[in-house]
Order: structure tokens, then C-alpha cells, then sequence
């Protein structure tokens, strides 16, 4: 599958961010799209544009956090294009907080989505994805390859997923398939505005806006370690510095982090306590 032209990917979470990114960039090279999301507006919206172009795209509202929605999602893309030669698992979103601020139903629902989420895309598909002999993408983060104060459940979800791809890549290979596993630093899209619930707050502070990757060129990378069929591609530079320095240099990753630790703890013991709401 060097080109795209009459392939069809199927994109959970294409709603915004890298997922809609993804949208446009599968159909630039050609190939059908399967949108999913629960935001259907959303979704409408960027079939529309995506049409307009000339591009064939189809809108299945799906919640990956509910069971028989994606094999229903499936079956629609089936039916409506034939076939999916790429199953993308993308919908996610990200819990943060230190342990002591979260619950267990905290880390519950983060692996809700982010680990069986992307499980439940995989089941869905994975009998027509062997058929086609074609591809599966699942969305990990760099948060995925080094833990960072505050996002103990983001990073479990991640790491997670990262064993999941590295587990299935050699599986499913007997089959054709190949698992690339995607692994972000700071890239455009709404996460940081998504509260610990699953709640967007539109305009929340982005602290990393100067250091995100615009989505169009994530995307641009994406696609394109997935038609090389590649096992992993991390995105950003900055991703790449952390990685490397992990893989290679874990004990000066370990003090860096455990001074920006100590640091955060302690600017957050010197402000002044949150006056109670009236």
C-alpha cells in the first residue's frame, strides 16, 4: 500500500486535533474516510470540507468508552465504502493531577478510553483489517516512554498502549498486518482543555502553546510511517530529545524530572490558598 488512492481509514476521536488532522491528511493521498467521534458536528463539518475537495468521507457517531459502538461503527464503513484498509486508534484524552488528588475512578476513567477505548477500535476491526492485510495505528504519547509528576494516570494509560502495539506488531504480522504505534510530544489539539471528567473547557490556558507541532504536520508524519509501515514514529523534536535521552541516558532524564518535581511542589506550597466560592 505504497499509495492511497481507494483505501479507506477508519479515525476514532476525528472530531479535532491530530484525529481531524488525520482526516485530511488520508484524503489528501486518496484514500475514503470513516470519521468517528461523538461530536457529530464536528464530524459534518470536516466531511463537508473534505467533499467539497472531492474527497469521499463518511460521519459514524461512536463513543469508544461504550460497548458495541465501535462494531456498529465498523459495519457502517463497511457498508458505506467496502472495506478499511487502516484502523485508527486515536480517541483520548488525558487525567492529571498528583496521587493524591485523584481516585481510582479517576485512573478508571482514563483507562476507559485510552486503553480499552483503543482495545474496543482493535476488536472492532481487526477481522476486516486482516482481510485487507492492512494497518493498524494506535495513539501513544512520549508519555508513554518517561513518567512526569501529575500525570501518573495519562502516562499508565500510555505506556499501556505502548506494550499493546509492541505485543501486537510481531502478533499480527503472521497476518499481514502491521502496528505502528505513534508516540507525540506537544502537538496542536484540544487536550489540554478537556478536564479530568472528559468536559472541554474552550479557551483554558495552554502553558506549551510555543512548543506544540502544528497538526497538519503531525499528520503529514503519521500517514506517512503508516504507509511504510512502520512499528513507531515519534512526532515533534522535542519528543524525539526526550525518547532518545530515555532510552539512552534514563539517569539525567530521572534528575531532570525529579527537579522539575521538586520545583512545581513547591511554587504550588507557596501560593496562597484558592479563597472558598461564594
Amino acid at each position: 500500500m505504497g499509495r492511497l488512492e481507494g483505501r479507506v481509514a477508519f479515525i476514532t476521536g476525528a472530531s479535532s486535533g491530530i484525529g481531524a488532522a488525520l482526516g485530511r491528511e488520508f484524503a489528501r493521498r486518496g484514500a475514503h474516510v470513516a470519521l468517528g467521534a461523538r461530536r457529530v458536528d464536528r464530524l459534518e463539518s470536516l466531511a463537508a470540507e473534505l467533499t467539497r475537495l472531492g474527497h469521499r468521507a463518511i460521519v459514524i457517531s461512536c463513543d469508544v468508552t461504550r460497548e458495541g459502538e465501535l462494531e456498529a461503527a465498523v459495519a457502517r464503513t463497511r457498508e458505506a465504502l467496502g472495506r478499511i484498509d487502516v484502523l485508527v486508534a486515536n480517541a483520548g484524552f488525558g487525567v492529571m493531577g498528583r496521587l493524591e488528588v485523584l481516585t481510582l475512578q479517576d485512573y478508571r476513567r482514563q483507562f476507559e478510553t485510552n486503553v480499552f477505548g483503543v482495545l474496543r477500535t482493535i476488536y472492532a476491526g481487526l477481522d476486516e483489517i486482516k482481510r485487507t492485510r492492512g494497518r493498524i495505528v494506535i495513539m501513544g504519547s512520549v508519555a508513554g516512554h518517561l513518567g512526569a509528576p501529575g500525570s501518573s494516570a495519562y502516562a499508565m494509560s500510555k505506556f499501556a498502549v505502548r506494550g499493546l502495539a509492541q505485543a501486537l506488531a510481531p502478533e499480527l504480522a503472521a497476518h499481514g498486518v502491521a502496528v505502528t504505534l505513534v508516540s507525540p510530544g506537544f502537538v496542536e489539539s484540544e487536550i489540554h482543555e478537556v478536564d479530568n471528567r472528559g468536559v472541554r473547557h474552550p479557551g483554558a490556558h495552554d502553558a506549551v502553546k510555543w512548543l506544540r507541532m502544528p497538526g497538519e504536520k503531525a499528520a503529514r508524519q503519521i500517514v506517512s510511517a503508516t504507509v511504510r509501515r512502520r512499528r513507531e514514529v515519534v512526532i515533534t523534536g522535542h519528543g524525539k530529545a526526550i525518547v532518545f535521552l530515555q532510552r539512552h541516558a534514563p539517569w539525567l532524564v530521572a534528575w531532570l524530572v525529579r527537579r522539575s518535581g521538586v520545583r512545581q511542589h513547591r511554587r504550588e506550597a507557596a501560593a496562597p490558598p484558592a479563597a472558598d466560592a461564594p
